[in-house]
């Protein structure tokens, strides 16, 4: 097929699949069964560039299965001996890549040799690379416009070395690479902005890769650029292209750089404090010591080298600087509008790294930072540079410094900026511009609380301003309006629970006397914002009393829009169920429910006078839902569980829950008060989840709301659990059993329930029956058995905890007589089972742990947990020892008797060290179960064998069955 390229051409995907089956061959059986494979395959490629094109072809395959893959496809033992004979190897390779390069013009040939080349760069003895030709060769490839990029890909892996002796090779590839990018590439007025803007895709990927080379070469070599003076310069130059590189239009190239801009900061900040102070913990680097001189005087003479870079640093961030967090507005699938925020994505991450390099950019010269932010102001004011993305992206820029001036610097600073948006709003025409200015006064001011908290006037002004921004109308203020108060509450609470000067009552009398004013024209999301931010001022009141009386006073407006509906749906003590039907009802009722949720998470243990008012009201509302609820299904049968109606009144329910869920998890209340929700919430709530003719009207956060209230009570929790158990045992699992997809939520909350009363309860489950307690069992192994990664989590972890929790009580012996076997079965299926790969880690932690309860000094060391005469095994760890033979004898047919006996050795061998090791014998196992190895070696090592004989004991008695254990779901 490779004799000529017309036939290599044709038979492409036929040889592409060829050469993977020789390469899986070769993991096998080179170099003991073909020693000569190297010589062979490097002699068969000098005989056409065709078949040399498919051996560098074959040659990448194999180091990459090597080096690169080999953790999960092969065992320790083969990978080091693969890894062996390709260094041994290696001058043949080297000189044919070499030879290729250097001899042939096929284009396709070339970039192959420079494809299997970079592959090899990561591993290859290091003499091949410095004492040769290779480095010459490849800057040679410059020339080439197809080949540079690959090129500079191999010199990247290069520099990647910090290897002390190498480091002037190194510097001098550096100088010669950048020589002949000058020469060649950025002549005359040719920048890496403009080449990239103007050129092709070939030279974006370039500069793309110049990128990476630059970083990694920085990485790894700054220091010894800056150790002598004759380097500095080209440092200098380097940073300075890299700088220009990070203002090309990709954002893939930006984040290539950002992290190298990020680590040099934060090394120049670290280098700067220690001169200042010496070594020391950085506490925040908003806050950090020792910056207190303002401007740059304090900059150390190490530094200045890095005096213009940093300038020109400081310009980049802020013209390329992220969008803060952002809060949109959704609709709930109950129809609700709720606030979402989306956390964790790419530009959030990028924001907080921005924000962080801009952190230290202020500390390092406080004078330069200040200057470049209000210049760049100026300059949107007098229109030389107006646009609303730059105004925006330097207003982010300017939030992000707070903190790093000191006091008289930072009034100074935000003073300017306040009253430059100001004077832009004042002068900037139409409400859609004006909106975007006052959210960005909006967002500076709410980053610089230490200047408001100074400054109390100016903070009460900011506040009243606000409240009249939630008046406005145009989309977005109002939102942005409640999100700077929530974020100024949080942190200048203080100031309004006390008496300030020129004032006659705190802050927060005036608040809630004005409420309903200010609140009047808010959205109901944007509402329960504002809740949860007074409710974080009412909370620091020191007095109780006072501090009652304010939350009184603040939940008065939802209280009495609750207590009329109250009084309207229950007129003479019997509910108004066609009231209580209504769409508006219930939708008025979720949202008061919701602001008390609002309210409830900034308040904690406080909301208990609120809770307390309410609580008669919600169980009464609770009740009433669930009838409604039942109606429709009686009505509508189960499908009706899907419908809108049903949602609608379902939501009412599920805002119970939550605000139940939140206040106790929150609670640092007394046991008492607890104690008393749990026995009123049975009948109404229990009773209602264990009786509800449609599984798809089960509320999944009645387990949310157990777990929590079992996990403050702790044991006292324990008479708790008969009730709970009865009403959601039974009914949960007759919902999740039939597969592992439907009912998600509930799945999850029940494990989660399981996994709390394991913790806390541990004694209570062995008061239950048998059958009872047996259910339990197989519900946690159930859980385990999930391929949905949290489920399968949470039941490991309860499983874990109920292993360590039964080992240290009475029940140990009876319970792993009952159960060991079995459990370890089940992990060894769930081992082999790649639908639960990423469970290996607790896999084998419970393996390991299991199987150290049979140690000598372990709490199975002495009585026997098999079933017959107590005479049946030495030990346990005999009677453990050979059923494992006996299971995986049977369930891998691959391996022969001594292998399996060698692995299970190994398995009481490393439990008793490190988990790593213990890991390791494991991922070894599993990898040889996927092949067969004949009569030779599988793993690393062997240990004694000491319980050779152990499977020969009573060959006849069968133990417990290897039920669900079988050769296929083993090698699934």
């Amino acid at each position: 097929m490779c004799s000529s390229e017309a036939s290599a051409r044709r038979e492409h995907s036929l040889l592409a699949k060829l050469n993977v089956v020789l390469v899986q061959i070769l993991k096998q059986d080179w170099p003991q069964k073909w020693p000569t494979f190297i010589p062979d395959i490097v002699g068969a490629a000098k005989t056409s560039e065709v078949l040399c094109e498919n051996v560098m072809v074959i040659l990448k395959l194999l180091s990459e299965e090597v080096f690169d893959f080999s953790r999960d496809e092969l065992t320790q033992a083969k990978t080091k001996q693969l890894k062996m004979s390709l260094n041994q190897e290696f001058a043949q390779i080297h000189a044919l890549c070499v030879f290729v390069l250097t001899a042939s013009t096929r284009p396709s040939l070339l970039k192959c040799t420079l494809e299997t080349l970079l592959v090899f760069l990561s591993w290859i003895p290091i003499g091949y690379i410095f004492e040769g030709q290779l480095v010459e060769v490849l800057l040679s490839m410059f020339s080439n416009p197809e080949l540079k990029s690959l090129s500079l890909q191999c010199l990247t892996e290069v520099v990647t070395l910090t290897i002390p002796e190498y480091e002037p090779h190194i510097y001098q590839l550096y100088i010669v690479l950048f020589s002949k990018l000058e020469r060649e590439m950025f002549v005359g007025e040719a920048s890496p902005q403009r080449v990239y803007a103007e050129g092709t895709d070939a030279d974006r990927d370039f500069i793309q890769q110049l990128a990476i080379f630059l970083v990694s070469f920085f990485l790894g070599h700054r220091a010894y650029l800056e150790e002598d003076t004759s380097r500095h310069q080209s440092l200098v130059v380097g940073l300075e292209y890299l700088v220009q590189i990070s203002y090309v239009d990709s954002l893939e190239v930006f984040k290539i750089c950002l992290d190298y801009w990020h680590s040099l900061l934060k090394h120049l900040f670290e280098l700067h404090c220690s001169s200042v102070m010496g070594p020391v913990a950085l506490p925040t680097l908003s806050t950090a010591p020792g910056f207190e001189g303002g401007g740059g005087e304090g900059v150390q003479p190490g530094l200045h080298l890095y005096t213009t870079t940093l300038s020109h640093l400081r310009l980049l961030m802020i013209a390329r600087m992220a969008k803060p967090e952002e809060v949109i507005v959704v609709e709930d699938e109950n129809g609700n509008v709720i606030r979402e925020r989306l956390k964790d994505n790419d530009e959030l991450t990028r924001y907080k790294m921005m924000r962080e390099a801009l952190v230290y950019l202020s500390h390092l010269d406080h004078d330069d930072t200040e200057s470049q932010m209000i210049s760049k102001l100026k300059k949107q004011l007098n229109g030389s540079e107006f646009g609303w993305g730059p105004l925006n992206r330097l207003c982010w820029a300017i939030g992000s410094v707070s903190g790093t001036f000191n006091e008289e610097q930072e009034n100074r600073f935000l003073v300017s900026v306040i009253r430059d948006l100001l004077n832009l709003c004042e002068h900037t025409r139409g409400k859609d511009h004006k909106a975007v200015i006052a959210s960005n006064i909006m967002y500076v001011v709410g980053q610089y609380p230490k200047f408001l908290r100074q400054h109390w006037k100016f903070l009460k002004t900011v506040v009243n301003k606000l409240f009249e921004f939630m008046h406005e109308t145009h989309p977005g203020v109002q939102d942005m309006a409640c999100d700077t108060f929530l974020k100024i509450c949080s942190k200048c609470k203080k100031k309004f629970v006390v008496v300030q000067a020129g004032e006659a009552e705190p802050f927060l009398a005036e608040l809630v006397r004005n409420l309903p004013s200010v609140i009047d024209k808010l959205e109901d999301h944007q509402v329960h914002i504002f809740f949860e931010a007074a409710a974080v001022i009412v909370a620091v009141e020191d007095e109780p009393q006072q501090r009652s009386l304010y939350l009184a006073r603040l939940m008065d407006p939802p209280n009495g829009t609750w207590d009329t509906i109250l009084n309207q749906g229950f007129p003479e003590g019997n509910p108004d169920f066609g009231f209580f039907s209504r769409q508006d009802i219930s939708k008025s009722i979720t949202s008061i429910l919701q602001t008390n949720i609002a309210a409830c998470t900034s308040l904690g243990s406080y909301f208990e006078p609120q809770l307390q008012r309410i609580f008669p009201g919600i169980i009464k509302i609770y009740e009433c839902y669930a009838v409604l609820v039942e109606r429709q299904l009686a009505t509508g049968g189960v499908h009706a569980a899907k419908t809108s109606v049903v949602r609608h009144l379902r939501s009412v329910k599920g805002s119970v829950l939550r605000l139940l869920t939140l206040f106790i998890e929150s609670s640092a209340g007394s046991q008492t008060t607890l104690q008393q929700i749990a026995v009123s919430l049975g009948e109404p709530i229990l009773k209602d989840y264990g009786t509800c003719a449609s599984p798809d009207a089960r509320e999944a956060g009645v387990l949310s709301l157990y777990a929590a209230m079992i996990d403050k009570l702790g044991e006292s929790a324990q008479p708790l659990l008969p009730q709970l158990l009865e009403y959601t045992f039974e009914s949960t699992l007759s919902m999740i059993t039939a597969n592992f997809e439907d009912y998600p939520d509930h799945r999850y909350n029940f494990f989660s329930l399981l996994r709390t009363i394991a913790t806390h309860c541990f004694g209570a489950l062995f008061v239950l029956p048998g059958a009872e307690f047996t259910r339990v069992m197989d519900a946690v192994i159930w859980a385990i058995r999930h391929a949905e990664k949290n489920i399968a989590d949470v039941g490991l972890t309860t499983l874990f905890r109920l292993l360590r929790s039964v080992s240290q009580s009475q029940h140990c012996v009876p319970f792993y007589r009952a159960y060991y076997m079995k459990l370890l079965q089940e992990v060894f299926a769930l081992l082999t089972d790649t639908f639960h790969k990423p469970g290996f880690s607790m896999h084998a932690t419970i393996l390991k742990y299991m199987l150290s309860l049979l140690d000598n000094d372990g709490v199975l060391a002495n009585e026997p947990i098999w079933e017959g005469p107590g005479n049946l095994y030495p030990s346990n760890r005999a009677f453990v020892h050979g059923k494992l033979e006996e299971i995986l004898v049977t369930s891998f047919p691959n391996f022969n008797k001594q292998q399996i006996t060698q692995f299970v050795n190994g398995l009481f061998k490393y439990q008793g060290t490190d988990q790593t090791a213990f890991k390791s014998h494991l991922r070894d196992f599993l990898v040889a179960s996927k092949m067969y190895s004949g009569d030779e070696p599988v793993f690393a090592s062997d240990p004694a064998d000491e319980y050779s004989q152990h499977s020969q004991v009573h060959p006849t008695q069968a133990g417990i069955a290897a039920a669900g254990l079988n050769a296929e779901d083993m090698n699934a």
